[in-house]
């Protein structure tokens, strides 16, 4: 049974950091991008990050690019999302997905992630 389980998120001044933890399991870890998608009250999922198979690709939403960082150790079956200078627009529930390697794979399309987290709340307070 595969797992995703997002930790991390909390409430932070705008400016602040936080960094996203997603651990998985039952899943060949190294075989799967992993990516980071957001929805904000009231708003449609979007995308946040992604990160290629064996790290060598990272992708960014052009919102968070220059800000946020994803990073993965395989090792630990984790990826991770460092988010620096955080605004109140940042504020949402922060999911984790999981794409199997597939050279069709876009990163920024959700439709390709076949495994997701159920979400951990980041809120950016003014």
């Amino acid at each position: 049974q595969v797992q995703l389980v997002e930790s991390g998120g909390g409430l932070v001044q705008a400016g602040g950091s936080l960094r996203l933890s997603c651990a998985a399991s039952g899943l060949t870890f190294s075989m799967y991008g992993m990516g980071w998608f957001r929805q904000a009250p009231g708003k449609e999922r979007e995308f946040v990050s992604a990160i290629s198979w064996s790290g060598s690709s990272q992708y960014y939403s052009d919102s968070v690019k220059g800000r946020f960082t994803i990073s993965r150790d395989n090792a630990k079956n984790t990826v991770y999302l460092q988010m620096n200078s955080l605004k109140p627009e940042d504020t949402a529930v922060y999911y984790c997905a999981a794409a199997l390697r597939n050279s069709r794979w876009s990163a920024a399309r959700s439709s390709d992630y076949a495994y997701w987290g159920q979400g951990t709340q980041v809120t950016v307070s003014s």
